[in-house]
């Protein structure tokens, strides 16, 4: 027999939704016929799996041990001991803007994955959860039923800001803030040309999931989805221009692919930045190797503020060009 205490992470769902989490390799027949012979009970009584749960509910498993761990993938040592035997010992090192209990914001290093991208991939989902495991934050047993994610995405190459739900209540708003986009997200890139006016661009994207490459048109196309993006900018040098970009849509390669059908590509983009001879200029000079394009500012509804401090690349890239003193605080 095994006893479930529900904590908050665990709250505010159905019953049959949390044991269907619980013991992930049973089947919902399974599941149900346990519930109907109270071989599985709610607060000492039999339920029928529709009840929303509550902090504090006790759950009562009346099946044996052996049974239990057959059903179950997560939330085992060998689970937790995944995330700690992660190899990236920089996990006390990462940047963390902000912290409370319920979210956390860092600032992504270029290289590294906001979310696997295949099955043996590390991202930076498996780095919090090792982070919270580590500071004890997180008990091994809760990711059986909830595991800490992302709520945004960047590109791998692309740094800045980055939002966790540490808790469900966390995930939940803020996933919800970028989905209706109650929040404001500002990035800073480096793009070849001289933009002289802030300028709201349109047009409509599709991703070719084969290339991992997008192609924007100007107008609607079956299968394209509608973006927009606006650029403001902050200053230049007669060559290449310093852009504040306010993302309105958030769909993949948005900014970079954006900008570069509109003849500006972000430096260091090789894969929309048709200009190959200025990037190859650019990674001679100052060793810049991916796009300089990093998630610089975000703002909540309620006037919270967060800002990333660029890269090294991206800041000897612009005191190199005379550019640092557009850069706003």
């Amino acid at each position: 027999m095994r006893e479930i205490i529900i904590s908050g992470n665990e709250a505010n769902q159905r019953f049959d939704k949390f044991l269907a989490k619980y013991l992930n390799k049973a089947g919902k027949s399974f599941i149900y016929k346990m519930l109907r012979k109270k071989n599985i009970t709610l607060n000492g009584k039999k339920d029928d799996g529709a009840s929303k749960l509550a902090v504090g509910d006790v759950v009562n498993i009346y099946i044996c041990e052996e049974s239990i761990v057959n059903f179950t993938d997560a939330g085992t040592s060998s689970n937790a001991d995944m995330y700690k035997d992660i190899a990236y010992e920089a996990t006390t090192q990462l940047d963390i803007v902000y912290e409370d209990s319920d979210i956390i914001i860092i600032n992504k290093p270029v290289g590294m994955l906001s979310q696997k991208a295949s099955k043996d991939d590390v991202s930076a989902n498996e780095y919090i959860i090792r982070y919270l495991l580590e500071s004890g934050q997180l008990k091994e047993n809760e990711l059986s039923t909830f595991k800490p994610s992302v709520c945004n995405r960047l590109d791998r190459n692309t740094s800045g800001l980055l939002v966790f739900g540490k808790s469900l209540k966390g995930l939940q708003e803020m996933s919800k803030a970028f989905k209706e986009r109650t929040l404001h997200k500002y990035y800073i890139c480096l793009v070849d040309g001289v933009v002289c006016e802030s300028r709201r661009i349109d047009g409509y994207l599709k991703k070719d999931e084969k290339s991992n490459k997008v192609e924007i048109v100007n107008s609607h196309k079956e299968g394209y989805d509608r973006i927009a993006t606006e650029y403001i900018p902050l200053g230049d040098n007669g060559k290449i221009t310093l852009l504040m970009i306010n993302l309105i849509t958030g769909k993949p390669h948005q900014i970079r692919a954006h900008l570069a059908y509109e003849k500006t590509p972000v430096i260091g983009d090789y894969k929309y930045g048709f200009r190959k001879v200025i990037n190859n200029m650019y990674r001679e000079r100052y060793g810049v190797k991916s796009q300089l394009l990093h998630a610089y500012r975000l703002v909540l509804s309620d006037g919270k503020s967060f800002v990333a401090e660029p890269p090294d690349i991206f800041l000897k890239v612009l005191q190199g060009e005379g550019l640092d003193k557009y850069l706003e605080k």
